[in-house]
């Protein structure tokens, strides 16, 4: 397992996380911008997740996240990032509450070919209260829809920032990572009263 070198003592941290439904690309993200090796608790996909699991929209899919994906990325000699992939099946999503604790955002990504599956993940970021923003993940046999009709599709709030990425890009998942921080930086003022 390659490490890069890092002085963690005295550095700040910061945490964001990625989710969305089964599939969509969280730990493809994760690996594509951390640092180190990530670590991924994957498991292979049996026939005991029959009837649990609707692999139908990924048939190809040989694991699965049972637990999470971790990264990291340092940020300067005095922060560090730390990236947290949610598993993807409602089964495991009684996770997601420690995951999310103290995260300053979240990426929910979107599979067009699935927009359904982005109803819960968007519904449990709303209800928390934690900065969003939805990055659709380009996949090659996925519908190309422009991003105002995804957003009426999914009922998301003009101020909830959409972007497209593939997830397999580190420049590409980088981008995502900055909008959601600078978001999150924009709802943190907004909040701060002005003296």
């Amino acid at each position: 397992m390659d490490f890069a070198p890092s002085n963690t003592r005295g550095a700040a941290s910061t945490k964001i996380v990625v989710a969305g439904g089964f599939g969509v690309g969280k730990t493809t993200l994760v690996g594509s911008v951390s640092e180190i090796d990530p670590l991924r608790t994957e498991a292979l996909v049996t026939g005991e997740s029959e009837g649990i699991d609707d692999l139908s929209a990924v048939p190809s899919k040989a694991t699965t996240t049972v637990a999470m994906d971790f990264g990291r990325i340092t940020l300067g000699e005095d922060l560090i990032l730390y990236l947290f992939g949610t598993p993807g099946q409602k089964r495991f999503w009684f996770m997601w509450d420690d995951l999310c604790l103290g995260a300053i955002g979240a990426i929910v990504l979107v599979d067009t070919n699935r927009l359904d599956e982005a109803f819960s993940p968007l519904d449990y970021f709303e209800e928390k209260g934690l900065p969003f923003i939805v990055a659709l993940n380009q996949f090659d046999s996925g519908p190309q829809y422009e991003l105002e009709q995804v957003r009426e599709a999914l009922a998301l709030a003009p101020h909830v920032p959409m972007m497209r990425i593939d997830a397999r890009d580190r420049d590409s998942a980088k981008s995502a990572l900055i909008r959601v921080t600078e978001y999150a930086l924009e709802r943190l003022a907004a909040q701060v009263p002005v003296s």
